[in-house]
């Protein structure tokens, strides 16, 4: 009977679970030794699965799937004791935040009062947290091979190293971030490498074509987007993560396969909201790290280049949720399975596969052995953040002039369990966002009010802080982020703590006024709610038309840019159905008009309603283009808004019909014998040309284009040390290198609103500057200077100085009439890694209203 019961569970799969044996390492499973091969990630996802089932000792879940359908995984491991009490540990570490009832489901827009009530329990002796994160950037390839070597060593019961640590450590193990990119990367290896890796840094095996596999399907850095959220999987991963808020993240990279290993603790400048705390345990886990690595006699480095500023990385945003987050880099990028690198050595898969099991496994030792200490840290952390939280501000209001754009950002707190609420009984006296002065307002009923004594507080703090400050200029990436200048809203800092009126906005839904006697129907344009609407009425092949000017009609006001739907040139029974089918489906306010004679304003006849020709676009593509900027506005077209859009590749451009298009988008990029003369005559057949970025410096000084760089003007009164580079120390070439750099500051620059470029924005516009690129004003009266910079344009991040007395009195937005078409100048990217919300109304005026 025993035997026949033995055989039945060898048969079932049941015996290894039951028994903890034979569980196949990956070598066993995919028939080579990690390192030998790269494994594409189905193989990763079987082996996932196998160990699932095969081990009562994990639980694997499916939290989401790429663009391309691929499955994102997270493996959850515990001891005998832990699997099956996985719901009560994510409830008790909810609870020491005082998260328990956001992230169980309820509302997170619920005023911040209601969540200090649900802060008191929460055991510092249960599990505690630790999660693992592999492979966010394609082609750094090596984690999610090491992910599976370190899942291993989990769950096999033989390990007398890892088993004790399960006893007070539960381990999350997500084994590929960006599964598409990866793919992207090894499919691109294993078509073109040989029966042998060449290790010649030079063949072709080591030159990965555009876009690359760093980025996702729609060529996103899935590593700066943790906070924002624009994409599918990091909406998704970041979900899952804020159900959980583990104790201990490692972000898994590769950096230049010339580099040596990197770990904890990271560089300067950290933010300032980093506790103590947080910086010692990045001190311990580093040098348990370094103690193996040292054993070996590998290379590693610490504290340099990898700094803790910008919130939306795979180790800032965790450490602003409470967690010790840390990002580790393997030498690796484009080193295939093996490549020489400058010291003579060979740098193989297999090592940097090693490297990473070896953190991977010291990082889980280390949080073991400080498991209640991390989750007592970690309430701390909580606690705080309830009852003093950090910055000069209390009380965050933010003026409702925009519902949409509102709407906007009360959705990205809600993604980011940041509580909020709508309306205040009193006026406040507060910093104003808007002109840095403080000043008396009085908060309206339907204004955002976001107290800061919450648990997140930390998060809101980092995110809607005016300025950022800096310790350290040189930074990894922008330095000011402040969500008021990046929604383009009035905003206010209250420096005592005001708890809102209400969870919930008062206001009416959008009216859906139908009415088959209507002369025309109007609706609104400030965001890109508007500009979706508009997108959906044109390809149901519904005529649209737009007004130059404001004007009055049916006792209401709207504002240049309005459209105008009209019954003239609609000529269809079920128009007015059509109309008001789509308003409803994407919540948008529509009236009808009775008359075409307007009370204020002109007529809905005259020349300054200007009909929509439906553009058809092409986005320049493929070589030399920058791909996450296209990919920005390829994500934009068809995720956002929902227009198509054709991408042509740059080199096919000389072939390609231009007369197919009517507006051609070319991003940044390092062009190589930019087509100017080609696409001229293009533009003074009608078409539109929007030049972004390096794009727009392209036609610097070309024949027929107006945009000229603005020249420096030298100071007589400069430190004649500055000016003399042999007096200038080797030992400071890098901080001498950052009085030209812009790693990302806002600038406030005036603009045109009356010009259709400008349209639905206010007079004033927030710009993220990535470079000191500014041009001299168009000096002709075929030009237009929509966007201009004064001297006092700086409102937040870093600057150098050079750069600084650079960047004043010059051009940042133009617009060129050129024959029957026009060109758009932008100096800066509009749309910025897709959360720049305050620039996507003014790249869908460039398509849509400018040179109709």
């Amino acid at each position: 009977m025993i035997k026949k019961l033995l055989l039945s569970l060898l048969f079932s799969g049941v015996f290894c679970a039951v028994f903890g044996q034979a569980i196949q390492s990956p070598e066993k499973f995919l028939g080579y030794k990690l390192g030998e091969h790269f494994t594409p990630h189905y193989k990763i996802v079987e082996y996932f699965k196998y160990v699932a089932q095969a081990s009562k000792n994990v639980k694997l879940v499916q939290y989401g799937s790429t663009n391309e359908g691929r499955p994102l995984l997270a493996m959850f491991i515990a001891s005998d004791e832990n699997i099956g009490k996985l719901e009560e540990i994510r409830q008790n570490n909810l609870r020491l935040a005082g998260l328990e009832t956001v992230a169980g489901g309820s509302t997170p827009g619920t005023p911040a009062n209601k969540a200090a009530a649900t802060s008191a329990a929460g055991s510092t002796s249960a599990p505690v947290i630790c999660w693992l994160s592999y492979n966010v950037h394609g082609n750094e390839p090596a984690s999610s091979e090491a992910a599976m070597w370190t899942l291993f060593d989990m769950v096999d019961a033989s390990n007398a190293r890892t088993q004790p640590w399960l006893k007070n450590t539960v381990v999350v193990i997500d084994p590929c971030l960006n599964p598409d990119g990866r793919d992207r990367y090894v499919n691109f290896y294993n078509s073109v490498a040989g029966q042998k890796p060449d290790a010649n840094p030079f063949a072709r095996e080591h030159a990965e074509p555009w876009p690359g596999g760093r980025i996702n399907h729609y060529y996103f850095d899935l590593n700066r987007d943790w906070a924002w959220q624009t994409q599918k999987e990091t909406q998704a991963r970041v979900a899952l993560f804020s159900q959980w808020l583990p104790e201990v993240h490692v972000d898994y990279h590769e950096q230049g396969y010339n580099a040596p290993y990197y770990f904890a603790p990271a560089a300067e400048p950290f933010h300032k909201v980093i506790t103590p705390w947080q910086r010692e345990m990045q001190t311990t886990i580093g040098k348990n790290n370094a103690k193996y690595f040292d054993q070996n006699g590998w290379l590693y480095f610490t504290k340099q280049e990898f700094d803790l500023l910008y919130p939306s990385y795979g180790d800032t945003y965790p450490i602003y949720n409470g967690s010790i987050g840390m990002t580790y880099e393997q030498g690796g990028i484009s080193a295939g399975l093996a490549v020489l690198t400058r010291t003579g050595d060979t740098l193989t898969l297999v090592d940097r596969v090693a490297h990473h099991h070896s953190t991977s496994l010291s990082t889980v030792e280390v949080t073991s052995a400080y498991a209640e200490k991390l989750l007592t840290e970690f309430k701390k952390f909580y606690d705080n953040s309830r009852a003093n939280p950090p910055g000069e501000y209390k009380t965050y209001v933010v003026k409702n002039d925009n519902v949409d754009k509102v709407n906007a950002l009360t959705a990205m707190l809600d993604r980011n369990g940041i509580q909020y609420g709508f309306g205040l009984k009193n006026s406040v006296n507060g910093y104003n966002y808007s002109n840095g002065k403080n000043e008396q307002y009085e908060v309206g009923p339907n204004d955002l009010v976001i107290n800061a004594y919450q648990s997140k507080s930390v998060l809101l703090n980092v995110l809607l802080e005016p300025k950022t400050f800096v310790t350290d200029s040189n930074t990894y990436d922008i330095t000011a982020w402040s969500l008021p200048y990046v929604y383009g809203l009035t905003a206010y800092g209250v420096k005592e703590s005001l708890k809102p009126a209400t969870a919930t906005i008062s206001a009416a839904k959008p009216q859906v006024l139908v009415n088959v006697h209507a002369y025309a129907y109007v609706s609104s344009w400030y965001s890109v709610n508007d500009v979706r609407f508009l997108a959906a009425l044109i390809k149901n092949n519904i005529k649209v038309r737009y007004s130059e000017k404001p004007f009055e009609a049916g006792g209401k006001k709207f504002n240049a840019g309005s459209l105008l739907i009209t019954r003239a040139g609609n000529d269809k029974a079920d128009f007015d159905q059509t109309i008001a089918r789509i308003a409803t489906q994407l919540n948008q306010d529509l009236t009808p008009l009775m008359s075409g004679f307007v009370e204020k304003g002109n007529d809905l006849g005259s020349d300054v309603i200007r009909f929509i020709r439906q553009p058809r676009v092409m986005l320049a593509a493929g070589d030399d283009v920058n791909s996450e900027a296209m990919g920005e506005v390829w994500h934009f077209f068809e995720q956002q808004i929902g227009y198509p859009i054709t991408l042509v590749r740059y080199k096919d451009l000389s072939r390609a019909r231009l007369s197919d298009f009517d507006v051609a988008i070319f991003p940044d990029g390092n062009y190589d014998d930019f087509p100017s003369d080609k696409l001229i005559g293009w533009v003074r057949d009608g078409g539109k040309l929007i030049a972004i970025q390096n794009a727009a410096a392209q036609l610097v000084d070309k024949k027929g284009f107006l945009l000229k760089r603005k020249e420096d003007k030298k100071d007589d009164k400069t430190d004649s040390k500055t000016k003399d580079p042999t007096l200038l120390s080797y030992n400071d070439r890098d901080r001498d290198a950052l009085r030209s750099s812009v790693p990302g500051a806002i600038y406030k620059i005036n603009l045109d609103n009356t010009h259709p470029l400008g349209f639905g924005l206010p007079k004033s516009y927030y710009s993220i500057k990535l470079s000191d690129d500014i041009y001299d004003f168009l000096g002709s009266e075929d030009g237009w200077n929509v966007g201009t910079v004064k001297k006092d344009g700086l409102v937040s991040g870093f600057v150098g100085q050079k750069s600084k007395e650079k960047i004043k009195d010059g051009l940042l937005l133009g617009v060129q009439s050129m024959g029957r078409g026009s060109v758009i100048y932008m100096a800066d990217d509009p749309i910025f890694r897709s959360f720049w919300e305050n620039g996507k109304l003014l790249l869908s005026n460039a398509v849509f209203m400018v040179g109709q």
